[in-house]
């Protein structure tokens, strides 16, 4: 069973970065799509990013285009979630998530249903303050 650990978290402030990471381990396919979400206290998970280790190809929600980056390392099997341009809106538990049923057209949508993923880590938590 897959299992996915997160780091690099914190505080920054508004305007600031951050780099996310995801380690994963025990995946039983060579590809799969891998996904980062977030959650505020009192709100849904929602989607923020999502990226196809056969390919590389990503997807990112509308509200952190241009400012988030999505990446990986194969070789590691580690994803990572750059973060540039913070707001404080952006605070949330940050969370890994794997699929890997998931064919790389699906993890080409724009579709990041939380009930989706089959694996996820224990999150990170990024506070941004004004």
């Amino acid at each position: 069973q897959a299992q996915l650990v997160e780091s690099g978290g914190g505080s920054v402030q508004a305007g600031g970065s951050l780099k996310l990471s995801c380690a994963g381990s025990g995946f039983t396919y060579s590809s799969r799509c891998m996904g980062w979400f977030r959650q505020a206290p009192g709100k849904e998970r929602e989607g923020v990013a999502k990226i196809y280790t056969g390919d590389g190809n990503t997807v990112y929600a509308d509200s952190v285009k241009g400012r988030f980056t999505v990446s990986q390392d194969n070789a590691k099997n580690i994803v990572y979630l750059q973060m540039n341009s913070l707001k404080p809106e952006d605070t949330a538990m940050y969370f890994c998530a794997a699929n890997e049923l998931a064919l790389g057209t699906w993890c080409a949508t724009t579709r990041m249903a939380h009930y989706e993923w089959n694996a996820w880590g224990q999150g990170t938590q990024v506070i941004v303050s004004s």
